[in-house]
């Protein structure tokens, strides 16, 4: 898969990096910025969290649908979105917290999901 399907994210306030991840192995399909993070690794262990949140809510007996995972850090927000259009994927978007708007960063994130065509 093309890392320039990541592209538009740069136009995210505070945008860092992406990953676009299958949440089965961890690997990263497609990825795109980073700056000193590695996204590889990010996306590996980020699937961990994810699995984690999934088999807690299964648990729970919830009834609900995964949305985001928001992980906050003094510098930088990393936000953990599966896909409604392919629950086996997740984006994986790192922003400057000093730039970031998290309220438009997932309205926008959304949006884009709804661009991605896995066909």
């Amino acid at each position: 898969m093309s890392n320039l399907i990541l592209d538009q994210l740069n136009a995210l306030a505070g945008f860092v990096g992406a990953a676009l991840v299958d949440s089965d192995s961890g690997m990263a399909l497609a990825m795109h910025g980073g700056g000193n993070i590695n996204l590889e690794l990010a996306a590996a262990g980020n699937t961990e969290v994810v699995r984690a949140k999934r088999r807690v809510a299964a648990q729970l007996g919830l009834d609900d649908t995964l949305e985001d995972i928001l992980i906050t850090l003094s510098g930088q927000y990393h936000l953990i979105r599966p896909l409604e259009s392919n629950p086996l994927l997740f984006l994986y978007v790192v922003l400057d917290r000093s730039r970031a708007n998290l309220a438009m960063a997932r309205h926008e994130l959304k949006g884009f999901e709804k661009t991605l065509d896995f066909s």
